[in-house]
This record gives structure tokens, sequence and C-alpha cells, in this order.
């Protein structure tokens, strides 16, 4: 039993310092996504907060199947893209998946990473963020993103392909399929 496990059960037998334990166990993950898909940090951390009480107000009818994380971004997915049409910006994510918070500096082969995502068509970005940036399994972003597992691994293959061409013979990606 993983500690997501222990924790939802504890939380279904009224322990509610379970829930506490369960945001701790995923918030940094789940800012550093909203980091990427809002306009800045305090937007981010809105998301954040956002996800996590609506994640608290439907707990009720969400039914533990190991896939806890998957719902999680998927809120936050949800929610940041709210706060999108609620600011009358873009519904869409932004055509580049830069952080934009203050002073955050990133490693060279992350920043390469992101300039090579940036040139993928949408659907694919996503994927490769979600699959790379975050550890996710293709099944985790199949529920994420509402999309079939085969499609999911269809996108990341089209992907890694592109991204190999981009680097040239001999690229550094290999395929994790």
């Amino acid at each position: 039993m993983t500690r997501e496990d222990k924790l939802i059960k504890e939380l279904e037998h009224g322990d509610m310092s379970a829930l506490d334990e369960l945001i701790s166990l995923y918030y940094s993950d789940i800012l550093r996504y909203c980091i990427c898909h809002t306009a800045d940090r305090q937007t981010a951390e809105d998301a954040v907060q956002e996800t996590f009480l609506k994640t608290v107000r439907y707990l009720d009818r969400y039914i533990h199947k190991g896939k806890f994380r998957a719902f999680l971004y998927q809120v936050a997915a949800n929610t940041c893209v709210d706060m999108w049409r609620k600011k009358h910006q873009e519904e869409q994510l932004p055509d580049t998946f830069e952080c934009l918070e203050q002073g955050f500096k990133r490693a060279e082969t992350e920043m390469d990473f992101m300039l090579l995502i940036k040139e993928l068509p949408k659907e694919q970005r996503e994927i490769i963020y979600l699959r790379f940036a975050h550890e996710l399994t293709q099944k985790e972003i199949g529920q994420i993103l509402n999309l079939p597992q085969r499609t999911v691994q269809s996108r990341l293959r089209a992907a890694l392909k592109r991204m190999k061409k981009e680097l040239g013979k001999g690229g550094i990606l290999h395929e994790e399929i």
C-alpha cells in the first residue's frame, strides 16, 4: 500500500490530518505545474489554493483507484484554464512553457528542453511537458488530458521523433516508451 493509498483510506475514515499530509505530499508538484501555466507566481499560488479547495469540496465524489495524483493534476489543469478565462486572456495554454517566476534559474539542459518543446504542436507539447517535467506516466497523462492511452503514446512518440530530428543525428533524447 502506497503512502497515498494509506492517506486516502485514513481520510475516508474521517482522519482530517491525512488531508494535510496529502496536500503536503503534492503541493510543490502542483505549484510547479501552475507556475508554468499561469502569468505569474501569485496567480500560480492562487491556482494551487483553488485546486486543493476544489479537491476537498468534491472529495466525496472521488473514488480512489490509485489515481489521486492524476486527479489532482486534472483539477489543476482545469483551474489554470479557468483562471486564464477569468482574466480575459487566451483560453488556451500559453505558447511557451517558460516559468515566469522571478529569480527562478534553470539549468542549461532544462532550458534547451523548453526551447525544443516550444516548437512542438500544442497537443504534443503538453504531453512532453507532463511526461518529462512532471514525470507522469502515459496512463496519468491520458487521465489528465482525457485522452486514450494509445493517443498519448502516439503523440509522445511523434514528439520525441520530432525533437530528436531537431537535435540532429545522435541526439541526446531517447524514447522511454
